[in-house]
């Protein structure tokens, strides 16, 4: 649904909604209300006062994720720039993005003290206001994105709607029947790329909700058609886990965000036989890099130094760089500057290692374990331990040691509850020797600890700080 020239989301929705032969099927799903597309391109959702917003920079910080979707069709084009603020941003954290992004205007649901002295703070209303149609379009607004996965400030990550929607293709045809799902929040940059794709097809789409139990979220699903659903391998493996995991009935699934080992595609399989399952490689700063569906981890070797789709990458230093119409332009401010090498490539960070015609990732280079001066990708354990029949999911860290410096540990969820000790004691003599096996010896772990659950961020990522 890419355009060479200039044309916000809401021409485009309204584009796809007259290229739909029945429009007032498609809408957004959330866990409480269901809105219509051709109702939000005729309505407003902040009480009239749409006008106010434009040439500002908007802070969208909502609890909920349908406010969030409905205010970005209506600013983009209107506002000078959009900042999207999941609920977890908040405090100081808050305060320095909304100093450094110039905000002088917020969307909200809720009250929050750090934004209690701007001027301008409109809450959103539960229902659609009538608004005039045809304003003049007034600006090309800039999206900004906050990085996850940091534990300082986030960086803010500018994109505009052509650079996010850069790797999104033409509508496959109003015959299709399509409902988009994602368990990601659609203010991050993997969710984003799902509401995108569902908003400029005219598809509908069904939002999840931070505090909605999975098996109700499940049921939802279920309820609301969901034909296509996306979210991290560890999303999945939540999912795989839930007695209701088989009432959902997907067409494909797909995966971003985490590196995908082959243990999450078999279960996925075996759990949807027949439906495709694909993993993508995106990372908020460099788009979208690639779609894998062949139902094999990694992806394949001739992907890297050719052009594919607009995207060029290549290996440097054992380092992921990629090139590509969906690069962001930048951060936000001057504390942060985003490195292109001579060739007009980003240094994504993310390590891959070549094995005959097949790459696979590594790991992170913030996250590789020093054993004694050896290198552990806590990724690489991981994909070794969720092997095991028993294991549900497993986080491997670095622990301090005074001799090596850190030795590898490893935390596992197994499939049963309340594991006897019998039990317990063979699992983890058995993820031992298949450590042994498959790893060189100071990859393996020198301690296996069961755990009832892993924590994971609001962006569906592992957390991964060393013990």
């Amino acid at each position: 649904m890419r355009r060479d020239n200039w044309q916000t989301i809401a021409q485009l929705l309204g584009e796809s909604l007259r290229n739909t032969a029945c429009p007032s099927d498609h809408c957004f799903y959330s866990i409480d209300r269901v809105v219509r597309y051709v109702d939000i391109l005729n309505g407003s959702s902040l009480a009239g006062q749409r006008d106010q917003f434009t040439g500002r920079s908007v802070l969208i910080h909502t609890n909920g994720q349908l406010a969030a979707a409905i205010a970005l069709i209506e600013l983009d084009g209107r506002a000078r720039r959009m900042i999207l603020a999941t609920p977890d941003v908040h405090g100081e954290n808050l305060s320095a993005i909304i100093e450094e992004a110039e905000v002088d205007a917020v969307i909200t649901d809720h009250e929050s003290p750090e934004t209690s002295h701007i001027d301008l703070r409109v809450r959103c209303s539960p229902s659609l206001i009538p608004a005039p149609k045809g304003e003049t379009v007034a600006h090309r607004t800039e999206w900004i994105l906050l990085t996850s996965g940091t534990t300082g400030t986030p960086k803010l990550v500018i994109h505009t709607l052509k650079s996010l929607t850069a790797a999104i293709g033409a509508s496959s045809g109003p015959e299709e029947p399509i409902t988009w799902a994602t368990f990601y929040d659609i203010r991050r940059y993997g969710g984003l790329q799902f509401y995108l794709r569902a908003v400029l097809a005219a598809r509908s789409l069904v939002l999840s909700d931070k505090d909605e139990a999975l098996e109700a979220h499940l049921t939802r699903l279920n309820a609301q058609g969901a034909t296509h659903i996306t979210g991290t391998p560890s999303h999945w493996r939540r999912v795989l886990w839930s007695p209701l995991a088989k009432s959902i009935t997907p067409s494909y699934v797909r995966m971003s965000g985490e590196i995908v080992d082959q243990a999450i595609i078999d279960n996925l399989r075996a759990t949807y036989p027949g439906v495709p399952i694909g993993h993508a490689y995106a990372a908020t700063e460099a788009g979208v890099g690639f779609t894998v569906n062949d139902c094999l981890e990694g992806f394949p070797a001739e992907f890297i130094d050719n052009t594919r789709n607009g995207v060029t990458m290549k290996i440097v230093d054992g380092s992921l760089r990629i090139r590509s119409p969906g690069l962001a332009a930048g951060y936000l401010g001057h504390k942060n500057v985003m490195v292109l090498d001579d060739e007009g490539f980003l240094d994504t960070g993310d390590l891959i290692e070549r094995r005959g015609d097949r790459c696979y990732f590594m790991g992170r280079k913030g996250g590789i374990i020093n054993v004694g001066g050896l290198k552990v990708y806590p990724e690489e354990v991981e994909a070794v331990i969720n092997r095991h029949p028993d294991v549900r999911i497993s986080r491997v860290r670095g622990k301090k040691n005074p001799i090596v410096g850190f030795i590898v540990t490893a935390d596992v969820v197994v499939a049963a509850d309340n594991t006897p000790g019998q039990e317990t004691d063979r699992i983890k003599r058995e993820i031992t020797e298949l450590c042994r096996k498959e790893l060189a010896l100071h990859k393996v772990p020198a301690a296996v600890n069961f755990v009832s659950s892993l924590p994971v961020t609001s962006g569906g990522k592992l957390v991964r700080a060393n013990a």
